[in-house]
């Protein structure tokens, strides 16, 4: 038996290993920081103690004496060249939006702010020289509170006059998707139920593996840039608009990249500084960050307040959901940060039909690193709201957090839907997804278990925390992203080379940074083109190699990029056509094409398409009038996003004694539509819920009463590793989305979206019956327990089961309504 005889009927649904791991595992690769150039000098950062300051005077002359070095430039010294940080989504016209230098110049609004670069011959010298750079500040207050700042008492920029950026809302009476809410509300309130709930997402920071690096060559003809960066051609696109050098004349390299999650979607000041004195200089130059600066420097994720008030039948069924929502852009407004709230305005209402939606949004700047895109973006912040949310709807109805879901979402013979929220969803089946779940976990036998540990007093408890999810993937049709003020369109672009020998060359404009792009991308070709897997060659991540892109984030590559490929690749079909018809003497409409070979239709004549590759690259005999190529570009702009869903379920062990919580079983089925590859999506969905989980149980960014980032160090930041997770169990249900050629849904971040509230949820319901109604993110022990203790020492206490609060008849009341732990933020 051939090589040949054992290959997949179809790539496509096949677990193929990677291709890049062979590299990126041994570390045959390059990143950034490994890239040397003759004479490059080496960069550090002069960096801003403080949360708020002027820059009353700079001394760089010790630092200029020092050995090694070459140059300190202070921000007025890059003023002509060093461009700016932009702000690509603005949400309102009348946005406020703080001018954001790379290297301040008067004022620094947060700490770890750029405020002069050391040039020098080696990394050592150049951070030794940072020490001797003398800064002159005047401090200044600082707002760090997210609600302190939307008062402004203290402004984060006192010469903008207000912390706030702008107001965005969604309402759906006024946009005709549904009825008004407050109308919903106000009858509940006589005869229904009426829910308030406040939720903190608190900040995370987005460790990446590889460090943020830029090395810059000024010398060529071209501008050279090398970066760990997610977005090569947004990158190109931001140097050129913001420092007048030709778009033509700039180069943008992403090499392997290791890992980003929203946190290397940005155009960085470290990018922009090292430009700068790279040009200043005429000399190649390199800035790679150490892991501390990482975390005060690269922006950070979520931080929203959020307010939710529910209203429903006393059945359970939801008839409004009012969210007043108020986001921390910390001191600047980052490359999509304003936009990122409001991202999460088409998800608050999830899987659910509910009649009549609000979604007002509220952003505010303080003194604190920016907030930008994270894993998920907007979409795990509404998720686990909601999900709480119909948790919290369960327990006043009384009923099982399932059926309280059942009784509200959309069911599979109801798709396309359109929310109230305005989103039309193309397909899905929640029904499916939650059988098959819930058999997997074990749910009855775990209920079960919950009601004889409650009834015998056990000091440890289990808790079964649910979340079903949707998301939208696939950052969608252009015209829809302009209607909302986005700076950049939704296409992606792909080209494919045929290749005289057999071989072809796949160019995307998707970039990956570890999602195995090169795999996921051949498997696709293979099925299409009818080659081996191992024939087809992928090129990303050069904007002069791949000219044309807008890169990868929001779960768009395979969605809008794949399917740009898919059209490529038929592109190729129908230029081969006619010169393969012309090679058998056959009609065009008599040939068929399949498995790589064109046949004509009823004999056993046939060629394959490399033979035409190859017939045309010869150009021997060709049809008169057609050119010799089978080269194919596609562009593809999306015609709706995708919407992927699942249903999770975690099991949670909590000590009551102490806080301590163990996870004893997660169960994950989730609908992504058509696989590509089994193992890639195993991974993602690992990666991913290890993320969400971690929001849930462990991380949080914390800053003292100065604005000093106090957990800066994965000492302080737990960041948790293989040893604190468990063995997952996740499985898939399959409609596939009806918006692109493959039926693929998108899978990056299911995983960080859907386990957040599922975590939460099960700590919770731990400890429900001990008068507990929530606990603030990361769910610690410290916090756990002391959530325990307040509900005790108030009285607290509910009925071991879910019973409902309010009396038939009688105006419903709030149990929980202010009872939080105290142990928030």
């Amino acid at each position: 038996m051939t090589a040949v005889d054992d290959r997949p009927a179809s790539e496509v649904g096949t677990a193929r290993k990677r291709k890049e791991d062979a590299r990126l595992i041994t570390g045959r690769t390059k990143w950034t920081d490994n890239i040397q150039l003759p004479g490059m000098l080496h960069l550090a950062m002069v960096r801003s103690p403080f949360a708020h300051a002027t820059i009353d005077g700079i001394d760089t002359s010790a630092a200029k004496a020092s050995p090694g070095v070459v140059g300190v430039f202070t921000g007025a010294d890059l003023a002509d060249s060093q461009g700016v940080n932009i702000n690509a989504w603005p949400i309102a016209p009348d946005q406020v939006t703080p001018t954001h230098l790379p290297v301040a110049v008067e004022r620094v609004a947060c700490a770890g702010e750029i405020v002069a670069v050391v040039a020098a011959r080696s990394a050592a010298a150049a951070r030794d020289a940072v020490e001797l750079v003398d800064v002159e500040w005047g401090e200044l207050p600082a707002v760090l509170d997210l609600k302190e700042a939307a008062a402004d008492t203290v402004l984060a920029h006192p010469d903008l006059g207000t912390n706030t950026s702008a107001f965005w809302k969604l309402d759906s009476a006024e946009q005709g998707t549904g009825g008004d809410v407050d109308d919903a509300i106000a009858k509940a309130r006589v005869d229904g139920i009426v829910i308030e709930r406040e939720y903190r997402q608190q900040r995370l920071v987005p460790a990446f593996m590889e460090p943020r690096s830029t090395v810059v060559d000024p010398t060529g003809d071209q501008m050279i840039v090398w970066s760990a960066t997610q977005v090569p051609h947004i990158l190109r696109f931001a140097i050129a608009a913001t420092t007048g050098i030709p778009e033509s004349k700039v180069r943008v390299i992403a090499p392997d990249v290791g890992g980003g999650f929203g946190g290397k979607l940005q155009t960085t000041p470290e990018e922009f500084a090292t430009i700068a004195v790279a040009r200043k200089l005429g000399k190649p130059c390199k800035f790679t960050e150490t892991r501390s600066e990482t975390m005060v420097s690269a922006h950070h994720g979520r931080d929203q307040w959020q307010k939710l008030t529910l209203s429903a039948e006393k059945d359970g069924t939801v008839t409004g959901l009012k969210v007043e929502l108020l986001a921390d852009l910390g001191a600047y407004v980052a490359i999509v940060g304003g936009g990122v709230p409001v991202l999460g305005a088409w998800m608050f209402n999830g899987i659910y039909k509910f009649p009549a939606y609000q979604f007002n949004c509220q952003t505010v700047l303080t003194n604190k690193t920016w907030v930008d895109a994270y894993r998920g973006a907007g979409r795990p912040e509404a998720t686990y709201a909601i999900e709480r949310l119909m948790d919290e709807l369960a327990v006043e109805v009384g009923v099982d957090p399932i059926a309280i879901r059942e009784k509200n979402w959309i069911t599979h013979d109801e798709f396309p839907f359109t929310t109230v929220a305005g989103m039309t969803y193309d397909s899905g089946n929640y029904e499916a997804a939650t059988a098959k779940a819930l058999e997997l976990f074990g749910y009855d036998e775990l209920r079960a278990e919950q009601k004889a540990r409650r009834e015998s007093g056990d000091p440890v408890q289990l808790g079964i925390g649910v979340s079903t999810f949707t998301e939208m993937c696939g950052l969608a049709p252009s015209r829809v992203l302009g209607s909302l003020s986005y700076g950049a369109g939704g296409w992606e672009s792909a080209s494919i080379r045929m290749l005289a020998t057999g071989t072809v060359e796949v160019v995307s404009g998707a970039t990956p940074h570890g999602q195995g792009h090169e795999t996921a991308w051949s498997q696709i070709v293979a099925d299409r083109l009818g080659i081996p897997f191992e024939n087809v060659e992928v090129l990303h991540g050069d904007t002069q190699i791949a000219p044309k892109g807008l890169d990868t984030y929001g779960s768009r590559s395979l969605v809008v990029g794949g399917e740009a490929i898919v059209r490529a690749a038929d592109k190729v079909i129908d230029k081969a056509q006619p010169i393969a018809a012309h090679l058998l003497e056959a009609s065009v409409d008599d040939l068929e094409f399949a498995g790589g070979r064109f046949t004509v239709r009823g004999t056993d004549k046939g060629i394959g398409i490399t033979d035409v590759a190859l017939a045309t690259f010869a150009a021997h005999n060709l049809p008169d009038g057609v050119e010799p190529s089978l080269d194919a570009d596609a562009t593809y702009d999306p015609i709706d996003f995708s919407f992927p869903h699942g249903t999770h379920l975690c099991a949670m062990e909590v000590d009551t004694e102490t806080g301590a919580t163990t996870m004893r079983t997660y169960v994950c089925v989730d609908d992504i539509g058509t696989i590509v590859n089994p193992l890639i999506v195993e991974g993602q969905m690992h990666g991913g819920l290890v993320q969400g989980i971690a929001q849930a149980l462990f991380e949080g960014a914390e800053y003292d009463d100065q604005g000093t980032l106090v957990s800066g160090s994965f000492v302080d930041y737990t960041l948790p590793t293989a040893a604190d997770t468990i063995n997952y169990v996740s499985e898939h249900t399959t409609s596939p989305s009806t918006t692109n050629t493959l039926g693929t849904k998108g899978v990056g971040e299911a995983g960080t979206i859907a386990s957040t509230p599922a975590v939460v949820n099960a700590v919770v319901d731990a400890v429900r019956h001990l008068g507990v109604f929530d606990i603030d993110m990361p769910c610690t022990p410290q916090r756990v327990w002391k959530a325990i203790q307040s509900a005790g020492s108030s009285g607290g206490g509910a009925a071991d089961e879910a019973q409902p609060h309010f009396a038939d008849g009688a105006p419903n009341h709030d149990p929980a309504a202010g009872a939080t732990d105290g142990a928030g933020q």
